[in-house]
């Protein structure tokens, strides 16, 4: 029997405190799941908390930088001795950077994203694939992006970072095989989030609208059946995979 129910089960997610890291933490929450959320702006993550613990189960708010080796270090032992394990990892905290071209961009822009993007998943894959080790169960999902596969101008760090992301990801599969820990990644297409809503409506959002099958950017939810499934029992013979969630922009020439 098939089963995408959470219960019982301790989820971690980065950058909860807006956007897509919102949407995960509820998904989750909804399927039974017990979940960290894991941001800088405390506040933010407090006042999700509360909304989290009305479905019934546990929301533990957690302040951590994703670009700190300490600060991960210590969320992920606060997580831990409040909950006892952790099952699930969506590594989602991000951040972009736009310049005019590649000799505008700085070098402060190229290490603020690669070190959010990429080195922040490194770092906290790391960590939670010790405890999970000795669990010998665990589910991963690394959020990358299309940007990962495919690349354009005016964001190189970014398109960097998600790349090393989709690559990084069938790495830690390899090595997190024979500990029973499956390690997987989404790619979104354009998503109306906090983020990017103010710029839906550019000129080169629209391009990217019309290059999209269903010519319309994703909606809240659409990418939690994805979420869940990697995050559930029902995964379990897919491991190092990149699910693109687009409606279908890089299938189109």
């Amino acid at each position: 029997m098939i089963s995408f129910d959470l219960t019982g089960k301790v989820a971690i997610v980065t950058g909860a405190s807006s956007g897509l890291g919102q949407q995960f933490a509820r998904a989750l929450s909804e399927q039974g799941c017990d979940v960290a959320i894991l941001a800088r702006r405390k506040e933010r993550l407090e006042k999700l908390a509360e909304e989290l613990k009305a479905n019934g189960h546990d929301a533990l708010p957690v302040t951590c930088d994703v670009t700190d080796e300490e600060s991960i270090k210590n969320a992920v032992k606060t997580v831990f001795d409040h909950f006892g394990h952790i099952d699930i990892l969506v590594n989602n905290a991000g951040v972009v950077e736009y310049s005019k071209g590649l000799a505008d961009h700085t070098t402060a822009q190229w290490d603020k994203v690669l070190n959010t993007d990429l080195k922040g998943v490194f770092l906290m894959g790391r960590e939670v694939s010790k405890i999970m080790m000795e669990q010998k169960s665990g589910r991963i999902i690394n959020i990358a992006s299309v940007g990962g596969i495919q690349a354009g101008p005016s964001q190189v760090s970014y398109f960097a970072a998600k790349g090393g992301v989709v690559n990084l990801t069938k790495a830690m599969a390899g090595d997190l095989a024979p500990y029973g820990i499956l390690v997987n990644a989404i790619a979104p297409g354009v998503y109306d989030t906090e983020m990017t809503h103010n710029d839906l409506d550019a000129p080169g959002s629209l391009v990217l609208k019309n290059r999209v099958a269903l010519k319309r950017f994703g909606r809240e939810g659409e990418m939690n059946g994805a979420l869940i499934y990697f995050a559930s029992d029902a995964c379990t013979y897919t491991t190092g995979q990149l699910l693109v969630i687009d409606g279908g922009m890089t299938s189109m020439l």
